[in-house]
């Protein structure tokens, strides 16, 4: 049984969103995605091998795993063969965020500050695009940035607003593939233990 809901799913908005093509097939499977519970992280149209459509999506607290990428892909393919958004043969690829996956919700920011992360910015600051070095959290709607990158003179810390964002990544580190684990175990118990909880009887006397 599907536990996500709509609600949450389409509570926060993407701040770093994807152009052209990508950006009409997003505003299609979106509103799809978000039906069933799910939140669009991105998507990335690829013309390697033929034409491929990923679709990376994951649930409100981040998780993905095979049974909802098959959800999500049965329930985009016919919207996406009656919209015909893609002027030729493609693949549809449904995948899961990933380990070193992108952030482009404020929460995302806040959810992994203390990771490393690499920014490349659509719009300069300080004469620079690309970023690197620990994530701080945020402030409003910038995010701050403690550089690993920093040349002699220039600041450690930054402030990078969110939506001049052309894209924000998690570098794979040893610390965040231990989180990782250690999410992955609090998820598993928490589901034993929703497992474990008895079951009202919901039926009345004389049914």
């Amino acid at each position: 049984m599907n536990q996500t809901t709509p609600t949450l799913a389409a509570a926060e908005p993407r701040l770093i969103a994807e152009p052209g093509l990508s950006a009409r097939v997003a505003s299609i499977v979106e509103p799809v995605l978000e039906g069933l519970g799910y939140r669009l992280v991105r998507v990335r149209i690829s013309g390697a091998d033929g034409c491929t459509v990923q679709v990376m999506a994951e649930r409100p607290d981040g998780s993905m795993n095979i049974d909802d990428c098959e959800t999500c892909s049965r329930a985009l393919s016919p919207v996406l063969d009656t919209t015909d958004p893609v002027d030729r043969a493609y693949r549809l690829e449904l995948s899961s965020p990933g380990l070193d996956r992108p952030l482009v919700r404020r929460s995302d920011f806040d959810r992994y500050a203390g990771h490393l992360v690499k920014i490349e910015m659509a719009v300069a600051v300080d004469g620079r695009k690309r970023f690197r070095g620990q994530l701080l959290g945020t402030e409003g709607q910038q995010a701050r940035v403690h550089r690993d990158d920093a040349p002699a003179g220039e600041p450690i810390d930054v402030m990078l607003p969110i939506e001049e964002m052309a894209e924000a990544k998690l570098v794979l580190t040893d610390a965040l593939i231990a989180e990782s684990l250690r999410r992955g175990k609090q998820a598993e118990r928490q589901l034993a233990q929703n497992d474990n909880q008895p079951h009202s009887n919901q039926s009345q006397p004389g049914d």
